[in-house]
């Protein structure tokens, strides 16, 4: 319980850093959240939108790890999909125990349903959305997942197109209610006591440019999801890809 009460107090901080001033049920439902699943902001489990929590996708799987899920299938159902007009169906089916007889859910997508970021991954997001309701049946999780949504709530205004992750020391942290990258890979690092100038060199490789502050939002958000749970599945695993970056990288030809 000391451990979630920590855990709180940080998704507050950071979730009111985020999104600035939360309401009272928004605060009480953070709570339970955090207490009932673990969950974290500073790793991207949470998203708040228009006034309502969401899991993502990264917070499911993160449950399930804890949950010690025995395994996730999933299949795409062809009968029902149509490649040219980029509508695809999966079935996923997740197993609790080896003696379970699975939870099923469902995931649809074409380009009708999706953000117009994710256009030409519409497989990907029918994948992932079946993983996710089956993912909720399986640990009666009634809060909708993010990659749920039909298309992206609107934000009071959009992510800047690069982010760079030194911004903000003057103090200055209003940004609008967007979420501030850099303060949750700075969480993420003091949570899991990782050498900072080792990560920023992994991030900018698996972002590939030349430095963090020249990638991308969208690149940073996914490097900081797959921090997040490279961290949480096995630290010490992480700390070694880290400490490759401590040697001279050779010259590419």
């Amino acid at each position: 319980m000391r451990g979630r009460a920590s855990t709180y107090r940080l998704n507050a901080r950071l979730a009111r850093a985020t999104w600035g001033e939360l309401s009272r049920t928004a605060v009480r439902g953070l709570r339970s959240l955090t207490e009932e699943y673990g969950l974290s902001v500073a790793a991207g489990d949470l998203q708040f939108l228009e006034g309502r929590w969401y899991i993502t996708h990264a917070g499911l799987i993160g449950i399930a790890r804890r949950k010690r899920c025995c395994a996730i299938r999933s299949c795409l159902i062809e009968r029902l999909s149509d490649p040219l007009a980029a509508r695809w169906i999966f079935k996923a089916t997740v197993y609790k125990s080896t003696k379970s007889h699975g939870f099923v859910g469902f995931g649809d997508a074409d380009p009708s349903n999706v953000s117009v970021g994710v256009r030409g991954a519409e497989m990907r997001v029918a994948e992932t959305r079946a993983v996710n309701r089956a993912l909720r049946k399986a640990y009666g999780i009634g809060l909708c997942s993010v990659e749920e949504l039909g298309c992206s709530p609107k934000a009071p205004k959009p992510y800047p197109e690069s982010v760079h992750i030194n911004e903000h020391r003057n103090g200055n942290s209003a940004n609008n209610g967007q979420p501030l990258l850099r303060d949750q890979l700075s969480l993420l690092i003091r949570q899991y006591s990782l050498d900072p100038a080792l990560v920023k060199a992994y991030a900018a490789d698996f972002c590939g440019t030349q430095t963090l502050s020249g990638a991308s939002r969208h690149l940073v958000q996914s490097f900081i999801s797959h921090l997040a749970l490279s961290a949480k599945e096995d630290r010490n695993t992480l700390v070694c890809k880290l400490n490759s970056y401590s040697q001279p990288q050779e010259a590419k030809p």
